[in-house]
């Protein structure tokens, strides 16, 4: 079965990002950097627990003697402890990542010091000129500090005193195996440190320049993602106008949705970019002036330095009417009056400040769980992008490209799909009208070859009455009423949305369907519904939490 689809959409606004704590490390940098961490040390109690034992039977079947096994076991026993210590804090407790981070500059200096003991301590009991003449190999806490850089970056400053402690581990294991006898006095100093300096110091050196340009990638995301006073947090989907992403209020913590449209997608010349520019203000002014509830919350809008421009909107929890339908089929003819009733009241308000929306379709349609105790099957109404005030058919100012027709053209009004006559709040009642048909029916008004063909359809055919294209029962005065809505002269439908509101108020059906009813029913498909009880913006999203972003 089709996979709920959680559909945000959002407003015009600048570019938005997480912020970097300490100079480093963006809001989803560190968790993952900690996961990381976590799974270094249980990499590195992995090896000691393979490899020591390999070495070990090795020896015994080269017919090495080797001494101090007993310090060696010890040693081998801690770094397995260590290892696993490192990924059970990491996994298991609630300290913060950043502390986390500062931690695992710990893990790696004890990593690397045991890693010493195992190839240092005792390495030449008796030294020899042969030593000098081969080559001693690459220590493996040179692999140690660069492969701990990788994964867990910190800061440079930090890094680079973390991976100092760390090179020092091996010449101090010499030396102290050396004092106490383990490893020849003959052994000569100068040498072995020449040979470390050009190893292990070499990659602390390495370890920091890896260190300055993760801070670097890490500003420029800040910067990249950093959209006014939001912060982007999960980008949880693209199309061809641009991304949308979860965010969240750098103050406020109020999650949001913000929407960034290319600077690609403004067009390609300078008219089609101005034209565009000021399509996305008039959008983002026009929803801002809507008070109704059933019309989404615009909370800021802008543009970017590199000339894209976003919005920030609220941040839904359910689904689209499109989504609604295609999982569950239709729905009841007291449902469908509940429905349009609310989208009524959005339109309402819309077309008295005189702003007609053009693109009223089920994509547009969001039902939802809103507020503390939650209102079932509350409707809001997105995506004012087409939105035309009434001044520009009056002689104001076009922004619609010359010869484009907007809109959808399954749910297309004659007049716009002709761009004959006046298009007024009464086209906006056509879309509305073939809304209700598609949610009684589950199938559109008309459904031609092409786009052209359903545009020709909705301006020469009649439509068939709902009841003939289900099985579902539909109540005759509901069946009027959509119907009326779809007459092809503007005269002949309602008027107004609080006309239609008035009719649909006044149908047997309104009783069929209310908040306990919808109550019910969401709670049932709760599961498939509303995949969070509460917006975590800390962690990943799941496939089944993101399955589909409508542009």
């Amino acid at each position: 079965m089709k996979k709920p689809d959680v559909l945000y959409k959002a407003a015009e606004t600048p570019s938005a990002g997480a912020t970097i704590t300490g100079g480093f490390a963006p809001g989803e940098v560190l968790p993952e950097s900690t996961r990381r961490l976590g799974w270094a040390g249980l990499v590195y109690a992995g090896g000691f627990t393979v490899g020591f034992p390999g070495w070990l039977l090795f020896d015994i079947s080269a017919g090495v003697e080797r001494p101090y096994w007993g310090l060696r076991v010890t040693v081998n026993l801690l770094a397995i402890a260590l290892g696993l210590g490192m990924f059970i804090l990491v996994r298991y407790s609630k300290l913060r990542p950043r502390l986390l981070l500062d931690i695992g500059l710990v893990f790696l200096v004890l990593g690397s010091f045991f890693l010493s003991m195992t190839e240092f301590w005792g390495a030449w009991p008796e030294w020899s000129d042969d030593v000098l003449s081969g080559f001693l190999g690459v220590p493996w806490e040179c692999c140690w500090i660069i492969t701990f850089a990788l994964l867990a970056p910190n800061t440079p400053g930090k890094t680079l005193i973390a991976a100092l402690a760390a090179a020092s581990t091996a010449p101090f294991v010499f030396l102290l195996s050396k004092a106490v006898g383990a490893t020849s006095a003959e052994a000569p100093v100068s040498y072995l440190f020449g040979y470390f300096l050009l190893s292990t110091y070499l990659c602390a050196g390495v370890a920091f320049l890896i260190s300055i340009a993760m801070n670097k990638l890490a500003r420029q995301l800040k910067k990249a993602r950093d959209v006014g006073s939001y912060k982007l947090v999960r980008r949880f989907g693209a199309g061809g106008m641009g991304e949308v992403w979860v965010a969240q209020h750098k103050m406020l913590a109020r999650p949001a949705a913000v929407k960034l449209i290319k600077p690609e997608a403004l067009g390609s010349d300078e008219r089609s970019r101005r034209m565009a520019v000021l399509r996305f203000r008039r959008e983002a002014q026009a929803t801002a002036a809507l008070t109704s509830y059933h019309t989404i919350d615009l909370y800021d809008y802008g543009a970017t330095e590199d000339g894209s421009f976003y919005y920030v909107m609220e941040l839904l929890r359910g689904m689209s009417l499109d989504s609604l339908i295609d999982r569950f089929g239709p729905v009841s003819s007291g449902r469908v009056v509940h429905l349009m009733r609310q989208v009524c009241h959005s339109l309402g308000e819309a077309h008295a400040n005189g702003l007609i929306h053009r693109d009223i379709k089920p994509a547009n349609i969001f039902v939802c769980r809103i507020g503390p105790s939650f209102d079932y099957d509350f409707i809001k109404l997105l995506d004012f992008g087409l939105v035309k005030a009434r001044e520009a058919e009056e002689g104001g100012t076009e922004l619609t490209a010359e010869g484009l027709t907007t809109g959808t053209p399954a749910y297309m009004a004659p007049e716009m799909a002709t761009g004959k006559g006046t298009i007024d709040g009464r086209a906006d009642i056509y879309c509305l009208g073939c809304v209700g048909y598609w949610l009684l029916t589950g199938q559109r008004v008309f459904d031609g070859e092409s786009a052209l063909g359903t545009v020709v359809a909705h301006v020469q055919e009649q439509p068939l009455p709902p009841s003939e294209r289900t099985e579902l029962e539909i109540p005759a005065e509901l069946e009027l009423i959509i119907l009326r809505c779809l007459e092809k002269d503007p005269a002949e439908r309602p008027q107004t949305a609080t006309e239609l509101d008035e009719l649909l108020a006044a149908c047997g059906s309104i009783s069929e369907w209310g908040n306990e009813q919808a109550r019910e029913w969401w709670n049932l498909h709760a599961a498939d519904l509303d995949p969070w009880d509460e917006i975590d913006v800390d962690r990943e999203l799941t496939p089944e939490e993101i399955i589909r972003v409508e542009d």
